[in-house]
C-alpha cells in the first residue's frame, strides 16, 4: 500500500528552510576552540565569491584581476559579526580612536594538504592565530585556523607551528587581492600577526558583536 502520511508540499517547504550560512548556522559547542566555518572560495577559484547576506546564496564579487592564488580556503565564521567590539580591540591596540568594526561576519583562513574543488561547504576547523588587517579605517581581523584531523596542518596548535612561508604567502594575498591593474590599494594594511589566545579572544569578541547586531535589527 503507498504511503500517503507523507505531505509532498511539507517537504517542499523544508527544502525552503535551508539554513543561511551566516545566521542559521552556529559556531560549535566548542568555540572558539572549535569552530564551525562556512568556506566560500577554494585555491582554483578565478573569481571571488562572497555570502549574498539577504539570501544565504554565492554571489560573484568580482573576477580576481591577477593570477593571485588563494593559498587557503577561504570563508567566514558564522554568527559572528565585526562591529564595536573587534573594532575598539584594534583601535585601542593601534591607538587609532576612528578605527571601526568592517560590519561583515569574521574571515576565516583555513589550511588543509587536501585539494577541495568548491566552496558552499561548511568545514570543522581549529584556530591557531590570525592578522590583524586594517582597510582604511576598518577592522578586518583574518583568523587563521587548520582544517580539524588534517593530516599536515592538523598538528598545529599555534600560529608559530606553521612555517614563515605560508604565512607570508597569506599576507601577500590580503594585500594585493584588492589591486587593480596599474593601481595599489594603499589602504590596506596588515599591523601584525598574532597566536591562538589572541585569535580566540577575536572570535569571541565577534559573537558577542552578532548577538549585538541582531538585538538591533530585531528591537529597532
Amino acid at each position: 500500500m503507498k504511503n500517503t502520511s507523507i505531505d509532498p508540499f511539507g517537504k517542499l517547504l523544508g527544502l525552503r528552510q535551508k539554513a543561511h550560512p551566516w545566521h542559521g548556522v552556529n559556531l560549535g559547542q566548542n568555540a572558539p576552540s572549535e569552530v564551525i566555518s562556512f568556506i566560500e572560495m577554494v585555491s582554483t577559484d578565478t573569481v571571488k565569491y562572497e555570502v549574498h547576506k539577504q539570501t544565504g546564496y554565492l554571489i560573484i564579487d568580482r573576477p580576481q584581476k591577477y593570477s593571485n592564488i588563494l593559498p587557503a580556503l577561504y570563508g567566514f565564521l558564522p554568527q559572528t559579526y565585526c562591529g564595536e567590539l573587534v573594532g575598539s580591540k584594534s583601535a585601542e591596540l593601534l591607538k587609532r580612536e576612528t578605527i571601526v568594526g568592517d560590519g561583515d561576519p569574521l574571515d576565516v583562513c583555513i589550511l588543509t594538504e587536501k585539494n577541495i574543488g568548491n566552496g558552499n561547504i561548511l568545514v570543522n576547523s581549529i584556530p591557531i592565530g590570525g592578522f590583524r588587517m586594517i582597510d582604511g579605517n576598518e577592522a578586518d581581523d583574518k583568523i587563521i585556523a587548520v582544517l580539524k584531523g588534517d593530516a599536515v596542518y592538523g598538528k598545529y596548535k599555534d600560529i608559530s607551528d606553521c612555517p614563515p612561508s605560508v604565512i607570508e604567502r597569506l599576507k601577500h594575498y590580503f594585500l594585493t587581492y584588492k589591486d587593480m591593474p596599474g593601481v595599489k590599494n594603499s589602504e590596506c594594511e596588515i599591523t601584525h600577526t598574532y597566536g591562538v589566545a589572541e585569535a580566540k579572544d577575536v572570535i569571541e569578541r565577534a559573537s558577542k558583536d552578532y548577538k549585538r547586531y541582531v538585538e538591533k535589527l530585531l528591537f529597532e
